[in-house]
């Protein structure tokens, strides 16, 4: 066997620039044993300890950063980024507006124009109408091009962003947080429940790490990582469990970065909104090409029929020809003119418009579509911890041997008021059972990683006087069952130093407390927990509940040899005491909680937390109002549809619910209810729900990677007021889509009618194909630009929202397009028959062009009231 693997390992050469580069394996190797899964390749390079030996670096301690160190490892193994497609160029935009059929038509009706007219006419009186044409061409081209060059730009800066992931290493022997894109082979990596895997690698150590490959191979089913099974791909989500990895490969060299070698560049795909006006448009471009028909024959039927009387069907001049030419200009021309093509130009400048803002706003939106979908949301289910509340914890009451105890002071001195053996049990409990760790940084100092909730109980620790290092090293844990929100309780076993093992557990208060039968009195002892006392526990647990404080219950038993093997013990735990943690409501939550609800909107908190706390905070946010209802996700459950119908509407605070709860509470109010629902969340459990949602909007600061590919909307900054903002720019877009789809078809229609009218009664078109063509453009181009750009105003939020069956065109709009149409039909049709100006100007084209777009401005401001009531 020895001498089998001794010829596999000849066979491995290391390549001379990784050997003189310091290193003893190269990244081809390296990817091909994660990639294959190769445990025989792994053992011949030496397991997990010679991976790391040929990597340069360590396991404890992972890479040097010593200046030059890093670069010398990019070079050799790359860096983790993936290859983009090359950006398409302006130019290639170009070519795509140019492929539009109406604007084919009129190069080639503006090319024989300017050939017949230069043929009859000369240079450059035959010129005009030629150039004219190919000139608005070039306009609407240059617009259509610019627009969808800015977007594609917009877009490749939004996946930019979503590649601003924070992971923690530990590097130079310190635990540290970098950029995903920063980590290089033989990085060690620390993973926990909710992070994506940032590159691929090999496992180090770890407990219960059970990973979703399912967007990778397509499988449902989790997979174990462990010592036996030890290859993570990039990619795939951390469902449970911790754990460290050796980074072996990243970048384009990982399967997750070939995979994304295939993809074509995102954000091309139309909102419900656009795909809604292109078939507006298309609609109105049929009766326009029908129009353009009748005016045609209208048109040309005098000439041809006398040609016909004439018997000259055969015989047709110069001037013939350009008067022909000229009827089917104008026809083609009204079919420009009816087709709104500036609405999916006005709303491609909107949405983007509002896309850097909202950035601005703190809200990274991944999917277009949500701009327009959270201005119609009617419902929005929020999760508490670190979206209504500030995430920034700490231990302020506890109840410990029966006494409970404040603490606004340092807290050093509460070890001489407790039993010792008391003080013990508990920092041996805060200090090995958690999912936080307390570090020495670069500069010395004690940092404490990990989430609000296992900083707060550290911090408390510390300041009892407790030694995290030491304690850790005392007690070897051997079996770890992290936290999660079915259980809502994680408890580890340790080997305890004079033998024998413990487990100890914390969670839920009133869930861990159940699972006691002893308790540590004032004394130190060990006693039975009676019913009197544990009456007076829970009686502790509301209390604290009450001030809005989240409470924690820790126990801790003994058990026997042998029995670590086994399921973790559910029931027989001595009481060790509970904490109350303090998490203060932001600044400005009442605020926008308030304004959620003048506008019509809904404002429901869902949160794993105690009932009494959750109604406390609720209270303070403003959420939970008078007839409002507060119910726990156990009763929640047991409800019948009917008793739902009536339940939902009134309840605000859905309290101890599970991740199914949410999903279920979603799933009813987006299809039975109708409502548009926004949920916010932050963890790998929210997942569902966000998904389940109109639109998801993921926590970007506490929020787990799943979340974060769940969501359409990142809050970058965690806050409730910047759900409301983002709000607020959803309505903006709709409201500014609406003005200028009301500004844009009463220009159409009475461009339409004018020309069309004219032709059937004086067999001549007022305006012109070039006049036509210019305002057209200008009124898309300008038009667009002013109205789709207008940011939001407060008065936005004191309107009732659209919701799932509200009409983009309202009755409203509607008397406002045909009162505005038949009034500017009326006066433009009189002063051209006239041969007057609207403001006294004349001689020119560029007059009448004016004319005319000074006219329609004004008549639609005029008309905008209808819209800004809506």
């Amino acid at each position: 066997m020895c001498s089998g693997l001794s010829l596999q390992s000849s066979q491995y050469v290391v390549p001379e620039d990784v050997r003189a580069a310091g290193f003893q394996i190269d990244a081809d190797e390296l990817t091909s044993i994660v990639e294959s899964r190769d445990t025989e390749r792994l053992t011949e390079h030496g397991q997990l300890d010679g991976i790391a030996d040929k990597l340069a670096t360590s396991l404890t301690d992972g890479i040097s950063t010593r200046e030059g160190l890093l670069g010398q490892r990019q070079e050799i193994y790359g860096v983790n980024k993936f290859a983009e497609s090359e950006p398409r160029s302006f130019w290639e935009f170009v070519w795509d507006a140019l492929q539009d059929t109406t604007l084919i038509i009129l190069a080639a009706c503006a090319f024989v124009s300017l050939t017949v007219g230069i043929a009859t006419e000369g240079w450059p009186n035959g010129s005009h109408d030629g150039i004219g044409i190919f000139a608005s061409i070039i306009l609407v081209v240059s617009v259509t091009a610019t627009s969808d060059y800015q977007q594609s730009l917009q877009f490749r800066d939004l996946d930019k962003e979503k590649r601003k992931i924070l992971v923690q290493v530990t590097r130079d022997g310190f635990r540290q947080r970098t950029l995903i894109d920063d980590l290089l082979p033989g990085d060690v990596v620390h993973l926990a429940v909710g992070d994506q895997v940032p590159a691929d690698g090999v496992f180090i150590s770890g407990f219960s790490l059970l990973l979703d490959e399912s967007s990778l191979t397509g499988e449902s089913e989790p997979v174990d990582v462990n010592e036996d099974k030890p290859f993570l791909s990039s990619g795939t989500k951390v469902l449970d469990g911790s754990g460290q990895m050796l980074v072996t490969a990243v970048g384009m060299r990982t399967q997750w970065g070939k995979l994304m070698a295939a993809l074509t560049e995102g954000g091309n795909d139309e909102t419900p909104l656009q795909v809604k006006l292109s078939g507006v448009a298309n609609i109105i471009g049929k009766i326009g090409l029908f129009f353009a028909v009748l005016t045609f024959i209208v048109l040309s039927q005098e000439l041809i029929g006398q040609k016909y009387h004439d018997g000259l069907l055969l015989s047709w001049s110069g001037d013939d020809v350009l008067e022909i030419l000229n009827h089917f200009a104008v026809a083609v021309t009204i079919v420009v003119v009816a087709v709104p093509e500036g609405l999916p130009l006005a709303v491609t400048l909107s949405l983007a418009y509002a896309m850097e803002k909202m950035m601005n706003d703190k809200a990274l939106v991944r999917q277009l579509a949500a701009c327009e979908t959270m201005g119609s949301a009617t419902v929005i289910c929020s999760d508490k911890t670190g979206t209504l509340t500030s995430n920034r914890m700490t231990v302020v009451k506890a109840c410990i041997c029966g006494n409970t105890l404040e603490f606004n002071d340092p807290l050093s001195s509460l070890s001489s008021e407790l039993p010792e053996v008391a003080v013990e049990t508990l920092l041996e409990s805060i200090l090995t059972n958690t999912g936080g760790e307390v570090v020495i940084d670069q500069n010395g100092k004690q940092d404490i990683i990990g989430t609000p909730t296992e900083t707060a109980l550290l911090e408390f620790a510390l300041s009892l006087g407790g030694n995290y290092k030491q304690k850790r090293q005392e007690s070897k844990i051997v079996k770890v069952e992290p936290f999660n929100s079915v259980k809502k309780r994680m408890t580890v076993i340790l080997e305890l130093p004079g033998g024998g093992y413990r487990a100890h557990c914390k969670g839920a208060a009133e869930i861990v407390l159940a699972a006691c039968d002893k308790f540590i009195d004032g004394s130190g002892s060990v006693v039975p927990l009676d019913k009197k006392t544990a009456n007076l526990l829970n009686d502790t647990i509301e209390t604290f509940s009450s001030e809005a404080l989240r409470t924690l219950c820790l126990a801790y038993r003994g058990l026997e040899d042998g029995s670590t093997q086994e399921e973790i013990p559910l029931q027989g735990y001595t009481f060790i005491g509970i904490v109350g943690i303090k998490d203060p409501v932001r600044l400005g939550v009442r605020e926008s909680v308030a304004s959620c609800r003048s506008a019509g909107i809904a404002v429901k908190m869902v949160t794993g937390d105690n009932i009494n706390t959750a109604k406390a905070i609720a209270r303070e946010c403003g959420i939970l109002t008078d007839g409002g209802l507060a119910i726990e996700g156990a009763e929640f459950r047991e409800k019948t549809p009917e008793e739902l119908l009536e339940l939902i509407p009134k309840m605000q605070v859905l309290a101890r619910s599970s991740p199914l709860d949410k999903l279920a509470l979603v799933k009813y109010l987006r299809t039975t209810s109708n409502e548009v629902v926004a949920v916010t969340g932050d963890g790998t459990n929210d997942a569902p729900a966000l998904r389940e949602a109109d639109i998801g909007l993921a926590m970007g600061i506490a929020g787990t990677e799943v979340a974060k590919e769940s969501a359409d909307v990142v809050i970058l900054d965690d806050n409730f007021s910047t759900i409301v903002t983002v709000a607020k720019w959803g309505r903006s877009v709709y409201v500014n889509i609406q003005k200028f789809v009301q500004f844009q078809l009463t220009v159409n229609i009475v461009a339409l009618l004018v020309n069309f009218s004219s032709a059937c009664f004086t067999g001549d078109a007022p305006l012109t194909a070039v006049q036509l063509l210019w305002v057209n453009m200008i009124m898309d181009t300008l038009g667009a630009l002013a109205l789709a750009t207008e940011p939001p105003n407060d008065n936005l939020m004191e309107k009732a929202p659209v919701g799932r069956t509200g009409k983009f065109i309202t009755n409203v709009m509607w008397r406002n397009i045909l009162g505005q149409s038949l009034y500017q039909f009326t006066v433009i049709w009189y002063l051209q028959s006239q041969g007057r100006y609207v403001f006294g100007l004349e001689g020119s084209e560029a007059d009448t062009v004016l004319n005319t777009i000074i006219f329609n401005t004004f008549v639609f401001c005029q008309g905008q009231k209808g819209v800004d009531k809506y």
